[in-house]
């Protein structure tokens, strides 16, 4: 089912969110607490993205081996800044190839990408939403995986201008319904902001208020210490979360937008800002 995180804040190392921390997603690796039945460990692949400034393009590493065996990665993470990253360890589903390119997180310009969960039924289940992408974009996912399928048709909407909000609400919803029982975990970040669905699949985010080093923000799929603040995004939710804040919407409010962020829920639906 993979477990990832991401995190916007004052730079601190990737070690720090990544390797250190009692739960942090190294332990996840082989360790997870809550894989909802989608296998014990999560072993093939990981990655991590992070912007090297305010504005800047992120920079990907991505592996096929599992994180505590990649010495390389160990050795650079401490040395590695950032005050924006991204970060998935993998589980495969059965059937999917294990290889580097399957490795969230999936990137293109400004943005990083990760999915936790599954898409049942994968590929045919899908065949209708992905018809409607560029051929093009079909030929050249990074790999023949349901993540990069869902990658593939969120980077459509992006590229369209949609609001990244209602672009993963929208692919959340039309997935769902072409393929019920999916677990659709959506994370979304351009280094400034980070947007995040929960559907079937457990998330937590912690926010931490400006006390003169820099507000933060944390949304992982497990918490990785036992530190006060870790907060569980209801089901079926979207998450939008800058330094300091959040707020949640519910996934069937923003399922029918229209696209310009105009919303036909009635009144109660929306959840406050934190």
């Amino acid at each position: 089912m993979c477990r990832h995180l991401a995190h916007l804040g004052p730079p601190t190392t990737l070690s720090a969110l990544l390797t250190e921390p009692a739960h942090a997603l190294l332990r996840q690796s082989w360790a997870p607490a809550d894989m909802r039945g989608g296998g014990t460990v999560n072993a093939d692949g990981f990655g991590a993205g992070w912007y090297p400034a305010s504005g800047a393009e992120p920079v990907r590493y991505r592996s096929d081996r599992p994180m505590w065996s990649d010495t390389s990665f160990a050795s650079i993470a401490p040395a590695t800044t950032s005050h924006a990253v991204l970060a998935a360890v993998r589980s495969a589903t059965a059937g999917m190839p294990v290889v580097t390119t399957a490795a969230a997180p999936f990137t293109e310009g400004r943005w990083l990408f990760s999915h936790n969960g599954v898409v049942r039924g994968w590929p045919g289940s899908v065949a209708a939403p992905a018809a409607r992408l560029p051929v093009t974009d079909l030929l050249t996912l990074d790999a023949p995986t349901d993540s990069a399928t869902l990658w593939a048709l969120v980077r459509h909407r992006l590229r369209a201008g949609e609001d990244p909000g209602a672009a993963l609400a929208a692919v959340v919803a039309g997935v769902a319904a072409a393929a019920p029982g999916s677990r659709l975990n959506l994370l979304l970040t351009d280094g400034t902001a980070i947007w995040a669905t929960a559907w079937d699949h457990a998330l937590s985010v912690r926010t931490c208020p400006d006390r003169g080093a820099g507000a933060a923000v944390t949304v992982v799929s497990e918490p990785f210490d036992d530190h006060p603040g870790w907060e569980p995004v209801p089901d079926r939710h979207l998450l939008h979360a800058t330094p300091g804040r959040y707020k949640l919407d519910a996934l069937t409010t923003v399922s029918r937008d229209n696209g310009d962020g105009s919303d036909h829920a009635a009144a109660g639906d929306r959840m406050g800002i934190r």
